[in-house]
């Protein structure tokens, strides 16, 4: 009784650190086949289509409303202390810093890494991987490689976009609620905006794309279970990408602050 019991405490933990090391290993893959020709431009080409037009606009909307809402929320707080001017250069960092790399995503998880899990998932049910596998085509080079690199490529853009897009949100805010000049708002965000801050938001979604890519491709190639098992798994793509894009947030950040900031 009593192993039965610490077999049932023990199993989710075991099992999350296997499938871990299953998404290293396929992650690894996918960097052995990158540098081995031939490369398939094609393939690439529509990953980046899809990921990028249709994600740009959703990106674009959650950075200017996240800019606007989280600008209301510090003129509040400052116009305690009499340090209104002084929204321009906190929405500048914190967009720089955090917001916009992590909500880019998080975006582009719940739309293209929930894709990518029900599709590879839909192709391992109809036993597509495994006719593939018999031919002689590595499903790993042709299906995965393409989107992770893709998802990498256009999450950078993204964050760019979300990025700009939450400053002009804040402005528009603070020159409608605060009344302040829309130029002494932006000299403030250029002026405590440093080259660190810009080289840690664009850091980070290297990562988080090579994160959420990886893990909904691994959770969709080991589909079971005909549709439901589709559904479970891209349930279990986007919630685990979306925990573990936060919590490498954290340790970037970390790193980051002990290192980037000493040289500059």
């Amino acid at each position: 009784m009593r192993d039965d019991t610490i077999d049932t405490l023990t199993r989710p933990a075991v099992a999350f650190f296997e499938d871990l090391g299953e998404t290293v290993m396929l992650a690894a893959s996918v960097l052995s086949w990158a540098v081995r020709p031939p490369l398939r431009p094609a393939q690439l080409l529509t990953s980046l289509a899809f990921i990028g037009s249709g994600s740009t606009f959703i990106v674009v909307l959650v950075g200017l409303f996240t800019g606007m809402a989280f600008t209301v929320s510090t003129i509040v707080g400052f116009r305690q202390f009499s340090a209104e001017g002084m929204v321009g250069g906190v929405v500048a960092l914190a967009m720089a810093r955090e917001l916009a790399p992590v909500l880019a995503a998080v975006v582009v998880t719940a739309r293209a890494g929930s894709t990518m899990a029900s599709e590879l998932g839909n192709m391992r049910v109809t036993e597509q991987i495994d006719a593939m596998r018999a031919l002689g085509v590595d499903p790993i080079r042709k299906l995965v490689t393409p989107r992770i690199f893709s998802t990498i490529a256009m999450l950078f853009f993204l964050t760019i976009l979300s990025d700009a897009f939450g400053i002009v949100g804040g402005g528009l805010v603070t020159v409608l609620m605060n009344h302040q000049n829309g130029t002494q708002y932006l000299n403030m965000a250029w002026e405590h905006l440093s080259t660190p801050d810009v080289i840690q938001g664009l850091m980070k979604p290297i990562f988080f794309g090579y994160i959420l890519s990886s893990i909904g491709c691994f959770y969709g190639l080991r589909t079971t279970g005909g549709t439901q098992g589709v559904g479970q798994s891209t349930i279990q793509a986007v919630v685990t990408a979306s925990v573990f894009i936060i919590f490498v947030d954290f340790v970037i950040t970390r790193l980051l602050l002990n290192t980037i900031y000493l040289w500059m």
